[in-house]
């Protein structure tokens, strides 16, 4: 079989791809070893797939249906593998294969439904049942861990939001409110707990052995508030439609602090930052109705 990388990945991958990165042209390779290493049985490429990755529909030897996943270095997927394995399929996809046996950049997984996601639900059924699956993701991370904590990570970002900053002087207002939140919150984080990292409502997809698991971490190690800050932001189309936006958006993080017990500041303030770090990044890559959607949305927080 043609393992084609759909059109959605190689867009999104050749918009942050660094100079040199050879990974796409080396993906049907890469593939087509990891299909019979395994003894797979190749049913479909996954369409339009993802982002950052090729999702590939196989069988086992025994029949078994799942899911052969192959990411690129900078997608961090030894990071991911770890995290499902200490997951253990509470709350997120369960990892068919040990973390000592799978190859770099290779995850098998178990088969969920990938057509159906949380967002097929109505707005408010979707906010609950993607915020139930997040709470169970929050453990305390496995001891010796190697993630990347929330610090490490934002601190990268705000280079580049600077960076940004200096590029568009319209947007340094938001970009300086961004980074001095993040400021803060850095000063006194309540807990350091494993995150998935970009959960939002189409990282939640419908399973048999149990209605609903998530999937596709990057995880980061640090405060509850930080996960549930991009699930603020989910459907920002339909918010920057609605006449109401702005008051739905302060609704939002008020319901969704109290019902996972997060501190509502700390909440408006990760989802401050995130909102405008991807707001700048799609900006620097492009994207710019994608920038603007994202800015007027952080100017409402």
């Amino acid at each position: 079989m043609a393992f084609e990388p759909p059109r959605r990945l190689v867009r999104a991958l050749g918009e942050t791809a660094p100079e040199g990165d050879d990974w796409l042209e080396k993906l049907p390779g890469l593939a087509r070893e990891a299909v019979e290493r395994r003894e797979l049985t190749v049913e479909r490429v996954q369409l339009p797939g993802g982002r950052s990755s090729l999702v590939v529909l196989v069988r086992r030897a025994d029949g078994t249906p799942a899911v052969l996943k192959l990411a690129p270095p900078r997608a961090r997927p030894q990071s991911e593998r770890v995290a499902l394995a200490h997951w253990g399929g509470r709350g997120a996809v369960q990892l068919l294969e040990p973390v000592s046996e799978g190859a770099e950049g290779v995850l098998l997984l178990e088969r969920l439904h990938p057509d159906v996601s949380v967002r097929t639900l109505p707005e408010a059924k979707a906010l609950l049942e993607a915020a139930g699956t997040l709470r169970r993701l929050w453990v305390d991370p496995p001891e010796g861990h190697v993630f990347e904590t929330v610090a490490e990570r934002t601190g990268r970002q705000a280079k580049a939001m600077r960076a940004g900053a200096d590029a568009a002087p319209e947007v340094a207002p938001l970009v300086d409110a961004a980074l001095s939140a993040r400021e803060e919150l850095l000063d006194s984080p309540p807990e350091h707990r494993l995150l998935h990292g970009t959960f939002r409502q189409s990282k939640v997809l419908s399973g048999d052995r149990m209605p609903w698991l998530a999937v596709g971490p990057d995880p980061v190690v640090g405060e509850h508030a930080f996960d549930l800050a991009r699930l603020v932001r989910d459907r920002v189309e339909d918010l920057i439609a609605q006449p109401s936006g702005a008051t739905t958006t302060r609704r939002r993080v008020r319901r969704l602090a109290e019902s996972l017990e997060v501190d509502r500041d700390r909440l408006r303030g990760w989802t401050l930052f995130r909102a405008v770090e991807s707001g700048v990044r799609a900006r620097r890559v492009g994207r710019e109705r994608d920038a603007e959607l994202l800015l007027e949305f952080a100017s409402w927080l």
